[in-house]
């Protein structure tokens, strides 16, 4: 009875915490949307009215964004805000997280699912980049038919990770999608999708 009463909560207990979290975000805007509203005056009685709001002027910005001139504005106004220390920090590291999740698989170099020889095994990792930053590159022992490139290794059950920088050579490449991979790195190889 225990052995079931175990295995049923733990095959639940991800489905009800993803219901919770995105029924937890879909109230949040809704309040946030719901408040801009009654800032402008208008007290609409209707649930979801201020989700509508949000998510509509989430698409606007993203379209305004696809213009050159908005994005121009946009980049401005993001140098000035980096202007701050703290906020530079938190404001970066945030956009770089939504950058590598938001690359194109497609790319080419971006994202490719590696392993890095490590002692006597080795460690699945993610090709960053083609090439290194400037400072990088000038510092590392020159290899133009070799070159270095920035890896990165997630830890498991963390948002951290660690950047390895390892010759081109030195790395085998996977045919495995960066979901997947990330999905098996993050759970320490327990989640077992896209594995078979």
């Amino acid at each position: 009875m225990k052995r079931i009463l175990l295995r049923g909560t733990l095959s639940m207990l991800p489905l009800v915490i993803s219901i919770w979290l995105f029924w937890s975000i879909a109230v949040t805007l809704d309040n946030l949307g719901r408040t801009l509203l009654e800032l402008v005056g208008l007290n609409l009685p209707w649930a979801g009215s201020g989700f509508v709001l949000i998510v509509a002027m989430i698409l606007t910005v993203g379209m305004a964004l696809s213009v050159r001139p908005f994005h121009w504005l946009f980049r401005q106004f993001e140098r000035q805000l980096l202007r701050f220390p703290v906020l530079k920090t938190v404001y970066g590291a945030v956009k770089d997280v939504a950058t590598l999740i938001s690359q194109n698989d497609d790319e080419p170099g971006r994202r490719q699912t590696v392993l890095v020889r490590q002692g006597n095994g080795y460690t699945v990792g993610f090709v960053t980049s083609d090439r290194l930053p400037g400072p990088l590159a000038n510092a590392m022992p020159a290899s133009d038919d070799d070159p270095w490139v920035p890896v990165l290794i997630q830890i498991s059950y963390q948002v951290a990770g660690l950047t390895v920088l390892a010759r081109r050579s030195d790395l085998i490449e996977v045919d495995w999608s960066f979901d997947e991979a990330l999905a098996f790195m993050v759970t320490a190889g327990i989640n077992r999708s896209g594995t078979e």
